[in-house]
């Protein structure tokens, strides 16, 4: 009987987590519908602008931009994009070992030297490094609880500020982009300075039909250059930001997706056992009587 108590017990037990599971998937899919709206609304928008920058920068000799002087990258910050919760599968474990294989391996002289910092944008990477006593810049795990442009550019000015006065030679940020709700992609993006033309054609891993496109350009290319420079630097973290939060609700749906399947296989291998545990007992009683009745017709 004390075996019977204990498996009905976690069948209890393993059916209220079921409940909590089913609960978050629902609540991660609403989450993900308006995620996913929001980063397919930008990247066209950030698609035509980078684009168009490197249409009227190629007819420019030279930009004076201090966005785009490549110096020595002696000194790197890496803008870590994570979440602030987990239950989300392997999703922060994929971001932070994407981040130490850049650490460790592109830039593991610079890290050697601790000219390496981190900004963590997410509370599961921030925690991860500083607990480890990396050098630690700068924490932006608010920014979740009401993600929008401003919000994000405020950490993008910080970040081209500390560029342009030379405390950083190349900023780098690591999150996951968003294919579809089961399916991430671990990216590694420079996002200053700002690559060349053919590099960021090339960086973005997309075909395009070379065509000489007119636009009529007032004042002057220089000067619209200068304007697009730092907006295009924001809406690349800001875009970035948006697909790791879309992953982040895509990653939980099927984590959660998957525990729920899991407890449901569980429970019905627990009842299995619960019911062959009772009928092992009501066959054992249904013998002690028996035999009981025998011993008392032989008396």
């Amino acid at each position: 009987m004390a075996n019977l108590k204990e498996v009905r017990n976690r069948i209890t037990s393993v059916s209220s987590t079921q409940q909590i599971t089913k609960a978050m998937k629902m609540v991660s899919a609403a989450k993900l519908k308006r995620a996913t709206n929001a980063i397919l609304q930008l990247r066209p928008y950030a698609n035509k602008l980078r684009d168009i920058l490197a249409d009227v920068s190629a007819s420019v000799e030279g930009s004076n931009s201090p966005f785009t002087v490549d110096r020595e990258p002696n000194k790197v910050l890496i803008v870590v994009v994570s979440s602030n919760r987990g239950l989300a599968g392997a999703f922060n474990a994929n971001v932070i070992k994407a981040t130490n294989n850049l650490i460790f391996n592109r830039y593991a002289e610079q890290h050697a030297k601790g000219n390496l910092s981190i900004i963590g944008i997410g509370k599961k990477g921030y925690d991860f490094y500083s607990k480890r006593n990396f050098n630690m810049v700068a924490n932006h795990s608010d920014l979740f609880s009401d993600l929008n442009f401003g919000s994000v550019s405020v950490v993008t000015e910080f970040i081209m500020e500390q560029f342009k006065e030379g405390n950083f030679d190349r900023v780098e940020v690591v999150y996951n982009q968003f294919k579809n709700a089961a399916v991430q992609e671990l990216t590694a993006e420079q996002i200053l300075p700002l690559l060349p033309a053919e590099e960021n054609k090339q960086h973005t891993h997309k075909a395009k039909i070379e065509a000489e496109v007119d636009y009529i350009i007032e004042p002057s290319k220089e000067k619209i250059i200068e304007e697009l420079i730092p907006k295009a630097i924001k809406i690349q973290l800001y875009k970035a930001v948006l697909d790791s939060n879309a992953s982040e609700h895509g990653a939980r749906m099927t984590a959660m997706d998957k525990a729920t399947e899991n407890a449901g296989d569980l429970i019905k291998s627990l009842k299995l056992s619960y019911n062959q545990a009772r009928q092992a007992a009501i066959t054992t009683e249904l013998t002690e009587i028996v035999s009981g009745a025998a011993a008392l017709s032989n008396g």
